[in-house]
């Protein structure tokens, strides 16, 4: 449990320290890592960051949409072959990345709808306003997830480390 709060605590600092950058963080290239490492139990890190950014920014409608909005991440990931050729890996986990980031405000759309009461025309010209900003968060997270091999066989060799301590 240590290990996975310091890595949900990672997730929500990174993201912090990117706050100056807008919409460019490490949030898709961390979830995609701890899923490949940890799996299912990713989701652990992932909801302790949803669960820290409301503390920290405080839980209001804006918060509520970081409950679904980075399971497509994590699902896609999840759904990857394990073993996978390196090249195809990172193709794949850019591609996951930079999809996301470029749904990002369709996923967030719903709730927005919903509670500020939009009809579906005003649904879809807020989607459409934000799809600039959406497009560098999908270059963010395509150039951000070319770390994700490099990320997650650390991660993996740091896990194996732990698990399986030497004999002295």
């Amino acid at each position: 449990m240590t290990v996975f709060a310091m890595l949900g605590t990672l997730l929500f600092c990174s993201k912090l320290l990117m706050e100056w950058a807008p919409n460019i963080h490490f949030v898709a290239l961390f979830i995609i890592v701890y899923t490949r490492v940890y799996r299912l139990k990713a989701l652990i890190p992932i909801y302790l960051f949803v669960l820290l950014t409301g503390v920290y920014g405080g839980f209001n409608v804006w918060w509520l949409p970081y409950l679904y909005i980075w399971l497509p991440v994590w699902g896609l990931t999840l759904l990857l072959p394990r073993k996978l050729p390196n090249w195809l890996f990172v193709t794949l986990c850019m591609l996951i990345g930079g999809v996301h980031g470029m749904v990002y405000g369709t996923l967030y759309a719903p709730a927005q709808a919903l509670f500020f009461k939009m009809d579906l025309a005003t649904a879809i010209a807020w989607i459409v306003a934000g799809l600039p900003w959406d497009a560098l968060h999908a270059a963010g997270n395509m150039a951000a997830c070319t770390l994700a091999l490099p990320l997650s066989t650390l991660l993996q060799k740091l896990e194996n480390g732990v698990r399986k301590p030497k004999n002295r």
